[in-house]
């Protein structure tokens, strides 16, 4: 493989999970981790991702207030009008982080009363604009990855709370496998998430339907609804429908 095609799979796969592994490109592209570790560090000196230890993550996990630069933007916002639909006024409901979930604080109507509570800064800001919301922030160590609290404190406090809803983006989703992320402390906290929640709906753009991580967050019959850019009839969630609600 070419190394223009290298950095464009790099990217792609940045922009698809949100963060990517220095071993698992290795394996991807049949390179040695120091060629990954080059080309990584030739991308995040070019401004395209973030270079971290182990791996990358996208820009836009750190400049989620800039419209640049947000990957999928019009099919994140479209993901989060359609999971607006579920929300109902008085509910206390669980948010996670992520660019997606930040689309989907903008675009909660101040009809709606409702009390949220968040594991992500960002997305609790963005929750505080609207009048009507009352927000709850689940304090813990701030991830520096993934823009979100991790820790033992935030699962103690998560275990504490029963919500009507929970909204969770995913790194990756696929029947066989379902929910995966690549990073243990995020797992956690998702799966304390879930726990503590009546119903659990998964956003996901299309590109990261049947793709898998190493660490499991949870199986499909754990999930109630799945939201993606995607028409709920659409040929690539068929396979999905029998498991979940696909909207």
């Amino acid at each position: 493989m070419l190394k223009e095609e290298r950095l464009n799979h790099i990217i792609n796969q940045v922009n698809i999970h949100n963060k990517v592994l220095s071993a698992d490109l290795s394996t991807q592209l049949s390179v040695s981790e120091d060629t990954v570790r080059r080309d990584l560090a030739e991308l995040a000196e070019s401004g395209q991702i973030i270079k971290v230890h182990g791996g990358a993550i996208s820009k836009s996990f750190h400049y989620p207030f800039s419209e640049k630069g947000i990957y999928k933007k019009d099919e994140k916002k479209e993901i989060a009008r359609k999971a607006i639909e579920l929300i109902e006024d008085g509910m206390i409901i669980l948010v996670g982080g992520g660019t997606t979930m930040i689309e989907l604080a903008r675009l909660i109507p101040e009809k709606l009363h409702c009390t949220f509570f968040t594991i992500s800064p960002l997305v609790a800001l963005e929750l505080a604009e609207n009048p009507n919301l009352e927000v709850h922030m689940v304090a813990g160590k701030l991830s520096s990855n993934s823009q979100i609290l991790v820790g033992s404190q935030v699962i103690h406090q998560l275990a504490e709370i029963h919500v009507d809803l929970c909204f969770l983006g995913t790194n990756s989703v696929s029947v066989k496998n379902g929910i995966t992320d690549s990073d243990w402390e995020v797992v956690q906290v998702k799966k304390a998430m879930i726990k503590s929640a009546t119903e659990t709906v998964i956003l996901s753009i299309a590109e990261k339907l049947d793709s898998f991580q190493k660490m499991k967050v949870c199986g499909l019959s754990d999930i109630k609804y799945m939201v993606t850019d995607l028409e709920p009839d659409h040929e690539s969630l068929k396979k999905y429908a029998s498991k979940i609600k696909i909207m």
